[in-house]
């Protein structure tokens, strides 16, 4: 089975997932991430990881790029689509795509949000 990311609305192969070029987290590193542990199929502590994300998002004024009952559970299911027991979960939401400036872009930009699930490595120790 193929791992699955979900970029911007999509759930799609892991191999075949982008952002776009001028994605403003690629060009300036202007987004927060947030890396959740995943036990027994469960991310642990999700609402503290969520709470985080929140403040982040907050202090940088980059919106939430869907609502966070949403997030909850796009989170899961991506967790879900990729099998893991056991493992991380990564959500990455940028201030979106805009031309390269450096002031921010204008209101209304949509905010890019990635989220990618990987299975521990058992062997890893």
């Amino acid at each position: 089975m193929p791992r699955i990311a979900y970029v911007n609305g999509r759930y799609v192969v892991h191999s075949q997932a982008s952002v776009h070029i001028e994605d403003r987290g690629y060009q300036f590193a202007d987004g927060v991430y947030e890396v959740c542990e995943v036990a027994r199929g469960h991310i642990v502590d999700m609402p503290r990881h969520l709470a985080r994300l929140k403040r982040s998002l907050k202090e940088l004024s980059i919106a939430w790029p869907v609502s966070e009952g949403v997030l909850a559970i796009l989170l899961r299911e991506v967790v879900n689509r990729n099998g893991v027991v056991n493992g991380l979960v990564y959500v990455q939401v940028t201030r979106g795509v805009a031309s390269r400036e450096f002031v921010f872009p204008p209101a209304g930009t949509r905010p890019s949000l990635v989220i990618t699930a990987r299975k521990a490595d058992p062997a890893a120790g």
